[in-house]
């Protein structure tokens, strides 16, 4: 049973049979509420988890104490698991304190987190989890800094983000060239963060982004330490963690700095870019003309943009190891992704084929490679259908669930919880 109402939403993901190695009845606690995003997630995964045989609560954060009132007639010692995104349950809430411990520890309920961003964001809860935590990353290089930093944290498999389908159409009957999902701030709204020292401090932060800017394969970390250890050659381990965690709008000023440049370059060219987020009228290019602000959407609205757009252009949030639903969520909708490379996309997508790569450096070359694929419908349609049979074999959410039900089964059997 799955323990929420959906009031409004598709219901036309397809778990195949080979996915449902039915699970024996363990109980799942997740979250809504707070993160769009996050509760869209969690309703997928939900879905996906009631199909795989476990008994599913959905938490719902913007009643927690109502809802906190019924979890003890769901939970079985013994028998739940408590599964979520980027800590909720577990950022200090005060609901799960009530006895002056950690509900889930004193329960004895093993917690599994899906980190959805660089561990540099989560320090502070990484610090102080429960002892039956696991951390599950959607990016290779996470995993590794959380066990050079965080050895005693317990480490899952690499578990990248997952797309959802809805009905879409056939490329030549989309009504939109190119689409591009997500938010978009300004570079200059980080810089009272970079100026708010010193000069010195201001051309060290610099220095961090144009080379970040300049060396795009770069993972921030790397960036991080290469220009602290050439500032500072006796930093200890502790001071690099505190250094780094003070440094994340780096981060978010590299990310938007290419997202704008990415749609800036294709407008400028003559090309329509349909943009679905908020803050493109704030992107100072040649010909904003070209830029159809479509504005903020949910998650469902994105995904709707996606299925009537023939090119959806993602750019990673930096996860050079790693992958991002707006990746599989393209190729699920029958649109042909056009992204920017990662290590771990390049090995398990088929450049050409399922998904077409540009390089971040490279970007005066992403004009040329859309033009071309406008041009020619019936290539278009063809690397759309092999994308979505790719993603549907491997990359959805009922896909994820099958990893995580068999964590979970472990935990259940004896072992460790990851």
């Amino acid at each position: 049973m799955l323990y929420f109402i959906e009031a409004r939403e598709y219901n036309v993901t397809e778990i195949k049979p080979c996915l449902e190695e039915a699970a024996t009845m363990k109980k799942i606690v997740m979250f809504i509420g707070g993160i769009e995003t996050t509760e869209y997630f969690s309703k997928q995964l939900g879905k996906a988890f009631e199909q795989l045989g476990h008994d599913v609560f959905l938490f719902q954060l913007e009643k927690e104490e109502e809802e906190f009132t019924k979890l003890p007639s769901f939970i079985e010692k013994g028998n739940t698991a408590m599964i979520t995104f980027n800590y909720h349950g577990l950022n200090e809430e005060k609901v799960f304190y009530q006895t002056g411990r950690l509900f889930w520890e004193e329960w004895g309920i093993p917690c599994y987190n899906i980190m959805l961003d660089h561990p540099f964001y989560y320090h502070k809860y990484l610090r102080s989890m429960p002892p039956l935590y696991c951390n599950l990353c959607v990016d290779e290089a996470h995993n590794r800094y959380i066990a050079r930093f965080f050895p005693d944290i317990k480490r899952g498999p690499l578990l990248p983000l997952a797309g959802t389908e809805i009905p879409h159409k056939p490329i030549a009957e989309r009504s939109m060239d190119i689409v591009m999902t997500g938010h978009y701030t300004p570079p200059h709204k980080f810089e009272k963060y970079i100026t708010r020292i010193d000069e010195e401090y201001t051309r060290f932060y610099y220095g961090i982004i144009h080379d970040l800017i300049e060396n795009p394969t770069l993972g921030m970390e790397e960036a991080f330490e290469k220009h602290l250890k050439n500032d500072m050659p006796d930093i200890n381990t502790q001071e690099l963690m505190l250094c780094m965690e003070k440094m994340i709008f780096i981060d978010l000023y590299v990310r938007f700095y290419f997202r704008g440049e990415a749609v800036k370059v294709l407008a400028d060219n003559g090309f329509k870019v349909h943009v679905a987020g908020s803050g493109w009228n704030l992107l100072d290019c040649a010909h904003p003309e070209n830029i159809i602000r479509l504005g903020a959407k949910d998650s469902l609205g994105c995904l709707e943009a996606i299925a009537d757009s023939k090119l959806s252009l993602n750019v990673m949030p930096w996860f050079k190891e790693g992958a991002h639903d707006r990746v599989f969520n393209s190729m699920l909708n029958g649109a042909v992704c056009v992204s920017d490379e990662s290590i771990w996309m390049k090995e398990h997508l088929k450049a050409g084929a399922e998904i077409i790569f540009y390089r971040l450096n490279e970007l005066e070359k992403l004009p040329k490679i859309a033009a071309e694929l406008l041009a020619e419908p019936e290539g278009m349609q063809r690397i759309a259908d092999e994308g979505h049979r790719k993603a549907r074999e491997e990359h959805t959410w009922a896909a994820r669930a099958k990893v995580l039900s068999r964590l979970v089964e472990e935990q259940f059997a004896g072992s460790t919880p990851c």
